[in-house]
Protein backbone atom coordinates (compact mmCIF):
# COMPACT_ATOMS: atom_id res chain seq x y z
CA UNK A 1 0.00 0.00 0.00
CA UNK A 2 1.59 2.89 -1.02
CA UNK A 3 1.51 6.79 0.67
CA UNK A 4 0.08 10.00 -0.54
CA UNK A 5 1.84 11.83 2.15
CA UNK A 6 4.38 11.98 5.25
CA UNK A 7 1.33 11.62 7.45
CA UNK A 8 -0.74 8.95 5.53
CA UNK A 9 -1.01 5.72 7.87
CA UNK A 10 -3.62 3.64 5.82
CA UNK A 11 -5.20 3.60 2.79
CA UNK A 12 -8.93 2.57 1.44
CA UNK A 13 -8.41 0.21 -1.33
CA UNK A 14 -11.32 0.57 -3.54
CA UNK A 15 -11.05 -1.38 -6.60
CA UNK A 16 -8.66 -3.96 -8.07
CA UNK A 17 -8.15 -2.58 -12.15
CA UNK A 18 -6.40 -5.85 -12.83
CA UNK A 19 -7.21 -9.46 -11.29
CA UNK A 20 -5.13 -12.52 -10.03
CA UNK A 21 -2.91 -14.08 -12.43
CA UNK A 22 -2.98 -11.41 -15.53
CA UNK A 23 -0.18 -9.57 -16.94
CA UNK A 24 0.26 -5.80 -16.16
CA UNK A 25 2.54 -3.72 -17.95
CA UNK A 26 4.85 -0.77 -15.96
CA UNK A 27 2.57 1.77 -15.53
CA UNK A 28 -0.10 0.59 -15.97
CA UNK A 29 -3.35 1.22 -14.21
CA UNK A 30 -3.76 -1.27 -11.48
CA UNK A 31 -5.88 -0.22 -8.25
CA UNK A 32 -7.66 2.42 -7.33
CA UNK A 33 -7.15 3.63 -3.26
CA UNK A 34 -8.62 6.14 -1.28
CA UNK A 35 -6.70 8.12 1.49
CA UNK A 36 -7.72 11.17 3.31
CA UNK A 37 -6.29 13.51 0.03
CA UNK A 38 -8.58 11.87 -2.47
CA UNK A 39 -9.32 8.43 -4.91
CA UNK A 40 -6.35 7.85 -7.22
CA UNK A 41 -5.35 5.37 -9.33
CA UNK A 42 -1.93 3.45 -8.29
CA UNK A 43 0.07 2.43 -11.58
CA UNK A 44 2.18 -0.78 -11.76
CA UNK A 45 5.56 -0.53 -10.69
CA UNK A 46 6.51 -3.45 -12.68
CA UNK A 47 6.48 -5.68 -15.78
CA UNK A 48 5.18 -9.07 -14.84
CA UNK A 49 2.22 -11.23 -13.47
CA UNK A 50 -0.11 -10.05 -11.25
CA UNK A 51 -0.17 -12.90 -8.21
CA UNK A 52 -0.58 -13.19 -4.24
CA UNK A 53 -3.76 -10.32 -3.94
CA UNK A 54 -4.36 -10.69 -0.17
CA UNK A 55 -6.28 -7.28 -0.14
CA UNK A 56 -10.00 -7.24 -0.40
CA UNK A 57 -12.51 -3.94 -1.81
CA UNK A 58 -13.00 -1.80 0.95
CA UNK A 59 -10.39 -2.89 3.70
CA UNK A 60 -8.45 0.10 5.12
CA UNK A 61 -4.74 -1.42 4.62
CA UNK A 62 -1.74 0.27 6.60
CA UNK A 63 0.57 2.27 4.34
CA UNK A 64 3.82 -0.29 3.54
CA UNK A 65 1.62 -3.56 3.69
CA UNK A 66 2.27 -6.11 0.93
CA UNK A 67 -1.01 -6.45 -0.84
CA UNK A 68 0.16 -8.25 -4.12
CA UNK A 69 3.43 -9.79 -5.97
CA UNK A 70 4.38 -8.46 -9.27
CA UNK A 71 6.01 -11.55 -10.19
CA UNK A 72 8.01 -13.11 -13.85
CA UNK A 73 5.84 -15.56 -15.81
CA UNK A 74 6.78 -19.08 -13.75
CA UNK A 75 7.87 -17.15 -10.46
CA UNK A 76 6.64 -18.56 -7.84
CA UNK A 77 4.91 -16.63 -4.36
CA UNK A 78 7.81 -16.16 -1.59
CA UNK A 79 7.22 -19.28 0.81
CA UNK A 80 3.75 -18.70 3.30
CA UNK A 81 2.38 -15.88 0.52
CA UNK A 82 -0.02 -18.95 -1.71
CA UNK A 83 -1.86 -20.00 1.78
CA UNK A 84 -2.01 -16.27 3.03
CA UNK A 85 -3.89 -15.69 -0.34
CA UNK A 86 -5.68 -18.98 -1.25
CA UNK A 87 -8.64 -17.20 -1.92
CA UNK A 88 -8.10 -13.87 -3.77
CA UNK A 89 -10.50 -11.34 -4.47
CA UNK A 90 -11.66 -10.75 -7.92
CA UNK A 91 -10.65 -7.78 -9.63
CA UNK A 92 -13.21 -5.18 -11.14
CA UNK A 93 -15.32 -6.42 -14.15
CA UNK A 94 -13.71 -4.56 -17.21
CA UNK A 95 -14.66 -4.62 -20.79
CA UNK A 96 -13.50 -7.02 -23.19
CA UNK A 97 -10.71 -4.80 -24.10
CA UNK A 98 -9.23 -4.50 -20.22
CA UNK A 99 -9.51 -0.52 -20.66
CA UNK A 100 -9.43 1.16 -17.39
CA UNK A 101 -12.41 3.14 -16.03
CA UNK A 102 -12.30 6.44 -14.53
CA UNK A 103 -13.62 6.19 -11.07
CA UNK A 104 -16.66 9.26 -11.63
CA UNK A 105 -17.23 6.80 -14.69
CA UNK A 106 -17.38 3.98 -12.25
CA UNK A 107 -19.77 5.06 -10.03
CA UNK A 108 -22.23 6.53 -13.09
CA UNK A 109 -22.42 3.07 -14.21
CA UNK A 110 -22.72 1.47 -10.74
CA UNK A 111 -25.99 4.06 -10.14
CA UNK A 112 -27.49 3.76 -13.23
CA UNK A 113 -27.04 -0.63 -13.18
CA UNK A 114 -24.89 0.06 -16.42
CA UNK A 115 -22.65 -3.21 -18.15
CA UNK A 116 -19.43 -1.36 -18.30
CA UNK A 117 -19.01 -4.14 -20.98
CA UNK A 118 -21.56 -2.63 -23.60
CA UNK A 119 -19.93 1.11 -23.58
CA UNK A 120 -17.74 2.09 -25.76
CA UNK A 121 -14.67 4.58 -25.98
CA UNK A 122 -12.56 6.35 -28.29
CA UNK A 123 -9.78 6.83 -25.70
CA UNK A 124 -7.25 4.82 -23.86
CA UNK A 125 -10.65 4.15 -20.74
CA UNK A 126 -13.74 4.86 -20.63
CA UNK A 127 -15.12 8.39 -19.05
CA UNK A 128 -17.80 10.36 -17.69
CA UNK A 129 -18.74 11.38 -21.32
CA UNK A 130 -18.45 7.73 -22.52
CA UNK A 131 -21.27 6.46 -19.95
CA UNK A 132 -23.46 9.48 -20.59
CA UNK A 133 -23.37 8.72 -24.04
CA UNK A 134 -24.71 5.20 -23.33
CA UNK A 135 -27.63 5.79 -21.69
CA UNK A 136 -28.75 9.28 -23.82
CA UNK A 137 -28.25 6.17 -26.72
CA UNK A 138 -30.98 4.27 -24.64
CA UNK A 139 -34.59 3.87 -25.44
CA UNK A 140 -36.72 6.03 -22.45
CA UNK A 141 -38.15 2.50 -22.12
CA UNK A 142 -35.32 1.10 -21.40
CA UNK A 143 -33.50 3.67 -19.06
CA UNK A 144 -36.44 4.12 -17.06
CA UNK A 145 -35.96 0.80 -14.49
CA UNK A 146 -32.79 1.46 -13.95
CA UNK A 147 -33.44 5.31 -12.49
CA UNK A 148 -36.08 4.99 -9.73
CA UNK A 149 -37.21 8.47 -9.15
CA UNK A 150 -35.45 9.89 -6.31
CA UNK A 151 -33.77 13.08 -5.24
CA UNK A 152 -29.87 13.65 -5.97
CA UNK A 153 -28.93 13.21 -2.16
CA UNK A 154 -31.04 9.96 -1.64
CA UNK A 155 -28.99 8.67 -4.61
CA UNK A 156 -25.45 9.53 -2.92
CA UNK A 157 -27.03 8.62 0.83
CA UNK A 158 -27.73 5.50 -1.19
CA UNK A 159 -24.82 4.47 -2.87
CA UNK A 160 -22.70 5.30 0.25
CA UNK A 161 -24.26 2.86 2.40
CA UNK A 162 -24.99 0.03 -0.76
CA UNK A 163 -28.62 0.45 -0.77
CA UNK A 164 -30.72 -0.49 -3.54
CA UNK A 165 -32.74 2.51 -4.30
CA UNK A 166 -35.16 0.23 -6.24
CA UNK A 167 -36.06 -1.76 -3.31
CA UNK A 168 -37.23 1.37 -1.04
CA UNK A 169 -39.83 2.68 -0.89
CA UNK A 170 -40.13 6.34 -2.12
CA UNK A 171 -42.64 9.04 0.33
CA UNK A 172 -41.59 11.58 -1.73
CA UNK A 173 -44.02 13.10 -5.09
CA UNK A 174 -44.56 10.39 -7.47
CA UNK A 175 -43.15 7.53 -4.50
CA UNK A 176 -39.67 9.36 -5.56
CA UNK A 177 -37.08 8.39 -2.89
CA UNK A 178 -35.93 10.79 -0.32
CA UNK A 179 -32.86 10.88 1.55
CA UNK A 180 -35.20 10.51 4.52
CA UNK A 181 -36.14 6.99 3.38
CA UNK A 182 -32.47 5.99 2.47
CA UNK A 183 -31.90 7.11 5.99
CA UNK A 184 -34.79 4.76 7.50
CA UNK A 185 -33.88 2.06 5.53
CA UNK A 186 -30.16 2.37 6.57
CA UNK A 187 -31.21 2.30 10.72
CA UNK A 188 -30.35 -1.34 11.84
CA UNK A 189 -32.88 -2.09 14.62
CA UNK A 190 -29.49 -1.56 17.82
CA UNK A 191 -29.16 1.43 16.07
CA UNK A 192 -29.86 4.70 18.84
CA UNK A 193 -32.66 6.42 17.35
CA UNK A 194 -31.01 10.02 16.25
CA UNK A 195 -32.01 13.76 18.82
CA UNK A 196 -35.09 14.56 17.88
CA UNK A 197 -34.64 17.27 14.83
CA UNK A 198 -31.59 15.84 13.92
CA UNK A 199 -30.24 13.37 11.25
CA UNK A 200 -27.13 11.90 11.05
CA UNK A 201 -25.32 13.07 7.92
CA UNK A 202 -23.16 11.01 5.21
CA UNK A 203 -19.76 11.55 5.07
CA UNK A 204 -17.26 10.10 2.94
CA UNK A 205 -14.04 8.46 3.57
CA UNK A 206 -12.05 11.54 2.56
CA UNK A 207 -14.52 13.98 4.92
CA UNK A 208 -13.51 11.90 7.82
CA UNK A 209 -10.11 11.39 7.26
CA UNK A 210 -9.46 15.08 6.83
CA UNK A 211 -11.49 15.85 9.92
CA UNK A 212 -9.18 13.28 11.61
CA UNK A 213 -6.09 15.43 10.23
CA UNK A 214 -7.10 19.00 10.50
CA UNK A 215 -8.25 17.79 14.11
CA UNK A 216 -4.42 16.66 14.84
CA UNK A 217 -3.08 19.74 13.59
CA UNK A 218 -5.25 21.96 15.42
CA UNK A 219 -4.30 20.02 18.94
CA UNK A 220 -0.55 18.96 18.24
CA UNK A 221 0.79 22.30 16.12
CA UNK A 222 1.37 25.39 18.17
CA UNK A 223 -0.71 27.95 15.44
CA UNK A 224 0.22 31.62 15.37
CA UNK A 225 -1.14 34.04 12.95
CA UNK A 226 0.22 37.23 10.95
CA UNK A 227 -1.90 39.60 8.17
CA UNK A 228 -1.25 42.37 5.92
CA UNK A 229 -3.85 44.31 3.94
CA UNK A 230 -2.06 44.73 -0.08
CA UNK A 231 -2.82 47.29 -2.44
CA UNK A 232 -4.04 44.79 -5.50
CA UNK A 233 -3.79 47.51 -8.06
CA UNK A 234 -0.88 46.89 -9.81
CA UNK A 235 -1.91 42.92 -9.57
CA UNK A 236 -4.90 42.91 -11.22
CA UNK A 237 -3.25 45.16 -14.09
CA UNK A 238 -0.45 42.31 -14.07
CA UNK A 239 -3.29 39.96 -14.85
CA UNK A 240 -5.04 41.68 -17.68
CA UNK A 241 -1.48 42.33 -19.37
CA UNK A 242 -0.19 38.56 -18.79
CA UNK A 243 -3.46 37.80 -20.52
CA UNK A 244 -2.84 39.26 -23.26
CA UNK A 245 0.06 37.20 -24.22
CA UNK A 246 -1.37 33.96 -22.84
CA UNK A 247 -3.20 31.12 -24.61
CA UNK A 248 -4.99 30.12 -21.39
CA UNK A 249 -6.74 31.68 -18.69
CA UNK A 250 -5.08 33.36 -15.84
CA UNK A 251 -6.34 33.91 -12.27
CA UNK A 252 -5.56 35.79 -9.11
CA UNK A 253 -4.64 32.47 -8.10
CA UNK A 254 -1.96 31.59 -10.72
CA UNK A 255 -0.30 35.43 -9.77
CA UNK A 256 0.15 34.56 -6.47
CA UNK A 257 1.46 31.35 -6.56
CA UNK A 258 4.00 32.77 -8.67
CA UNK A 259 4.55 35.20 -6.01
CA UNK A 260 5.00 33.46 -3.10
CA UNK A 261 7.31 31.01 -4.76
CA UNK A 262 9.54 33.53 -5.52
CA UNK A 263 9.30 35.01 -2.16
CA UNK A 264 9.75 31.41 -0.75
CA UNK A 265 12.92 31.20 -2.58
CA UNK A 266 14.43 34.24 0.22
CA UNK A 267 12.52 32.70 3.33
CA UNK A 268 13.88 28.71 3.25
CA UNK A 269 12.40 28.27 6.79
CA UNK A 270 8.31 28.84 5.76
CA UNK A 271 8.92 25.07 3.46
CA UNK A 272 10.78 23.37 6.45
CA UNK A 273 9.39 21.07 8.70
CA UNK A 274 9.25 20.18 12.43
CA UNK A 275 9.88 16.02 12.70
CA UNK A 276 10.99 14.18 15.62
CA UNK A 277 12.12 17.33 17.78
CA UNK A 278 14.28 18.55 14.72
CA UNK A 279 13.76 21.32 12.21
CA UNK A 280 14.64 19.63 8.91
CA UNK A 281 14.90 21.98 5.76
CA UNK A 282 13.34 21.52 2.36
CA UNK A 283 14.97 22.74 -1.36
CA UNK A 284 12.04 21.97 -3.06
CA UNK A 285 9.21 25.14 -3.03
CA UNK A 286 5.85 22.94 -4.40
CA UNK A 287 2.71 24.37 -3.57
CA UNK A 288 -0.44 22.96 -2.67
CA UNK A 289 -4.13 24.68 -3.89
CA UNK A 290 -7.02 23.59 -1.50
CA UNK A 291 -9.52 23.05 -3.77
CA UNK A 292 -13.17 21.78 -2.70
CA UNK A 293 -15.30 18.91 -3.95
CA UNK A 294 -18.07 17.06 -3.58
CA UNK A 295 -16.21 14.51 -0.91
CA UNK A 296 -14.23 17.06 0.64
CA UNK A 297 -11.35 18.99 0.68
CA UNK A 298 -8.02 18.30 -1.45
CA UNK A 299 -4.71 19.51 -1.93
CA UNK A 300 -2.98 19.05 -5.46
CA UNK A 301 0.55 20.30 -5.92
CA UNK A 302 2.32 22.78 -8.26
CA UNK A 303 5.81 21.15 -8.43
CA UNK A 304 8.63 23.58 -8.80
CA UNK A 305 6.22 26.48 -8.95
CA UNK A 306 9.79 28.50 -8.44
CA UNK A 307 11.08 27.79 -11.83
CA UNK A 308 7.34 27.70 -13.97
CA UNK A 309 6.47 30.74 -16.38
CA UNK A 310 3.30 32.13 -15.38
CA UNK A 311 1.69 30.88 -18.45
CA UNK A 312 2.85 26.94 -16.83
CA UNK A 313 1.27 28.06 -13.56
CA UNK A 314 -2.29 28.35 -15.07
CA UNK A 315 -1.84 25.27 -17.23
CA UNK A 316 -1.29 22.89 -14.25
CA UNK A 317 -3.91 24.51 -11.63
CA UNK A 318 -6.45 24.26 -14.46
CA UNK A 319 -5.26 20.72 -15.31
CA UNK A 320 -5.26 20.19 -11.40
CA UNK A 321 -8.83 21.47 -10.80
CA UNK A 322 -10.31 19.03 -13.68
CA UNK A 323 -8.80 16.15 -12.42
CA UNK A 324 -10.05 17.03 -8.71
CA UNK A 325 -13.53 17.66 -9.62
CA UNK A 326 -13.88 14.42 -12.01
CA UNK A 327 -11.97 12.44 -9.43
CA UNK A 328 -8.89 11.35 -11.11
CA UNK A 329 -6.06 12.90 -9.24
CA UNK A 330 -2.77 11.35 -9.70
CA UNK A 331 -0.39 10.09 -7.06
CA UNK A 332 2.18 12.37 -8.10
CA UNK A 333 -0.40 15.24 -8.16
CA UNK A 334 -0.97 14.48 -4.16
CA UNK A 335 2.95 14.24 -3.25
CA UNK A 336 5.32 16.31 -1.95
CA UNK A 337 3.75 19.71 -1.16
CA UNK A 338 5.93 22.09 1.09
CA UNK A 339 3.55 25.20 1.19
CA UNK A 340 -0.06 25.79 1.14
CA UNK A 341 -2.12 28.20 -0.70
CA UNK A 342 -6.00 28.50 0.59
CA UNK A 343 -8.04 31.36 -1.55
CA UNK A 344 -11.45 31.75 -0.82
CA UNK A 345 -11.96 35.15 -2.32
CA UNK A 346 -13.89 33.79 -5.27
CA UNK A 347 -16.42 33.45 -2.34
CA UNK A 348 -16.62 36.69 -0.85
CA UNK A 349 -14.39 36.06 1.90
CA UNK A 350 -12.72 39.17 3.26
CA UNK A 351 -10.29 37.12 5.22
CA UNK A 352 -10.00 33.86 7.24
CA UNK A 353 -7.24 31.78 9.02
CA UNK A 354 -6.62 28.90 7.91
CA UNK A 355 -5.63 25.54 9.63
CA UNK A 356 -1.73 24.39 8.71
CA UNK A 357 -1.64 20.98 6.60
CA UNK A 358 0.75 18.85 8.41
CA UNK A 359 3.82 18.09 7.72
CA UNK A 360 4.37 21.67 6.14
CA UNK A 361 5.07 24.79 8.68
CA UNK A 362 2.82 27.24 6.98
CA UNK A 363 -0.52 27.90 4.97
CA UNK A 364 -1.27 31.11 3.10
CA UNK A 365 -5.40 32.08 3.63
CA UNK A 366 -6.57 34.69 0.80
CA UNK A 367 -9.46 36.71 1.03
CA UNK A 368 -11.31 39.14 -2.07
CA UNK A 369 -10.33 41.96 -3.56
CA UNK A 370 -12.73 44.68 -3.02
CA UNK A 371 -12.28 48.36 -2.84
CA UNK A 372 -12.02 50.17 0.40
CA UNK A 373 -11.17 53.50 1.83
CA UNK A 374 -7.45 53.45 2.67
CA UNK A 375 -5.13 56.85 3.02
CA UNK A 376 -3.28 58.12 -0.05
CA UNK A 377 -0.84 60.42 0.46
CA UNK A 378 -2.22 61.67 3.60
CA UNK A 379 -5.91 62.04 2.41
CA UNK A 380 -8.79 59.43 2.15
CA UNK A 381 -8.68 57.54 -0.96
CA UNK A 382 -10.44 54.32 -2.62
CA UNK A 383 -8.16 51.58 -3.40
CA UNK A 384 -8.88 47.50 -4.50
CA UNK A 385 -6.76 46.02 -1.68
CA UNK A 386 -7.05 42.52 -0.29
CA UNK A 387 -6.38 40.73 3.29
CA UNK A 388 -3.31 38.28 3.76
CA UNK A 389 -3.30 35.72 6.49
CA UNK A 390 -0.72 33.96 7.49
CA UNK A 391 -0.71 30.70 9.83
CA UNK A 392 2.41 29.34 11.43
CA UNK A 393 3.66 26.34 13.20
CA UNK A 394 5.65 28.28 15.74
CA UNK A 395 8.25 25.14 16.49
CA UNK A 396 9.50 26.06 12.70
CA UNK A 397 8.72 29.48 12.10
CA UNK A 398 8.62 31.99 14.85
CA UNK A 399 6.87 35.54 14.50
CA UNK A 400 10.16 37.98 12.80
CA UNK A 401 10.78 35.08 10.03
CA UNK A 402 7.26 34.69 8.84
CA UNK A 403 6.48 38.84 9.16
CA UNK A 404 9.48 39.53 6.74
CA UNK A 405 7.94 36.68 3.98
CA UNK A 406 4.85 37.87 4.68
CA UNK A 407 6.37 41.95 3.98
CA UNK A 408 8.25 40.43 0.89
CA UNK A 409 5.22 39.00 -0.29
CA UNK A 410 2.97 42.00 -0.29
CA UNK A 411 5.79 44.45 -1.68
CA UNK A 412 5.87 41.94 -4.85
CA UNK A 413 1.88 42.08 -4.77
CA UNK A 414 2.27 45.77 -4.45
CA UNK A 415 4.75 46.04 -7.12
CA UNK A 416 5.40 42.84 -9.64
CA UNK A 417 8.10 44.21 -11.48
CA UNK A 418 10.55 43.28 -8.43
CA UNK A 419 10.60 40.14 -9.62
CA UNK A 420 13.03 40.93 -12.29
CA UNK A 421 14.86 41.89 -9.37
Amino acid sequence: MPALGMAQDTGKLIAWLRGEGERVEKGQALMEIETDKATVEIEAPATGVLRGISASQGQDIPVGHTIAWILEPGEALPEGEAIRTSSPPQAVKTPSQAQAISPLARKIAQENRVDLAQIKTDGGRIQKKDVLAYLESQPIEAIRPRLPAASPKARRLAAERGLDLAALSGSGPGQAVLAADVLAASISPQAAPAPAGQESLPLSTIWRRMAARVSQSWASVPHFYLQRDADASRLGAWRESAQKRSQVKLTITDLLVKLAAAALTEHPRLVAHWENGEVFSNNQINIGLAIAVEEGLVVPVIHAADTLSLSQIAQRRQLLLERAREGKLRLEDLQGGTFTLSNLGMYGIDVFNAIINPPQAAILAVGRIAERVVPVNGAPGVKPMMTLSLSCDHRVVDGARGAQFLQDLVATIEEPLRLLE
